[in-house]
C-alpha cells in the first residue's frame, strides 16, 4: 500500500566511509522508516542517522537472521530496534542533552518550566487564581500569562487539559 512498508537492498561498497552520507542517498522522502544494516556504527554516527529516520540498527552479522525480519516488522510498526551498545549511547547523550540544554534553561523533556509546575500543582490541589497567586506571591496577571502561555504552547484546551497534562508527564 502507498505509504507503508518498502524494503529495499543496498551495499555500501566504501566501508572506511562515515555512515551519514551513505544512509542520504537512502533516506526516504516519503519520510518512511529505515532499517540499517551495518558492520559497524559508531556513537556520533547514530545521531547522525537518526536524523535520517533510521529506527533501526542491526549488526551485518545477523543476516539472514531472524533480528533482521524482526527489525523490518518493528519499523513498520512505529517502533525501533538498537543493539544494546547504541542503546546506551542514545540514553546517555539524552541524559547529557536534558543535563547541559534543557535544565539549565529552567525545561524539560515535557515542556513544562518549574514556575508552570508550581503554578500546575496548586491548580489540581483545587485552589483558584487568586489563591495560587498568594501562595506563589504572584499576581493574579502573572498567574493568568503562565496559564496562557502554556496552554497556546502545548496546544491544551483549557486548564483541566494543563492539569491532565502535567500529570501524565508526571511533573506534578
Amino acid at each position: 500500500p502507498a505509504g507503508g512498508p518498502r524494503v529495499d537492498r543496498g551495499t555500501l561498497r566504501e566501508p572506511d566511509r562515515p555512515a551519514p552520507p551513505l544512509v542520504r542517498r537512502w533516506a526516504d522522502p516519503g519520510g518512511r522508516p529505515v532499517v540499517l544494516l551495518v558492520r559497524e556504527l559508531s556513537e556520533t554516527d547514530l545521531l547522525h542517522v537518526i536524523e535520517r529516520k533510521v529506527v533501526a540498527v542491526v549488526p551485518r552479522t545477523a543476516a539472514p537472521d531472524e533480528r533482521v525480519v524482526q527489525a523490518v516488522l518493528t519499523a513498520a510498526n512505529g517502533g525501533g530496534l538498537l543493539p544494546p551498545r547504541l542503546l546506551g549511547s542514545l540514553l546517555r547523550h539524552f541524559e547529557k542533552l536534558h543535563r547541559e540544554v534543557l535544565a539549565p534553561r529552567g525545561l524539560s523533556s515535557s515542556g513544562i518550566t518549574p514556575r508552570e509546575a508550581d503554578v500546575l500543582r496548586l491548580m489540581a490541589e483545587g485552589l483558584d487564581t487568586a489563591e495560587i497567586a498568594e501562595k506563589l506571591c504572584y499576581s493574579q496577571r502573572t498567574v493568568k500569562n503562565v496559564l496562557h502561555g502554556l496552554t497556546n504552547r502545548l496546544h491544551l484546551r483549557n486548564r483541566a487539559h494543563a492539569v491532565a497534562h502535567a500529570l501524565r508527564a508526571d511533573v506534578i
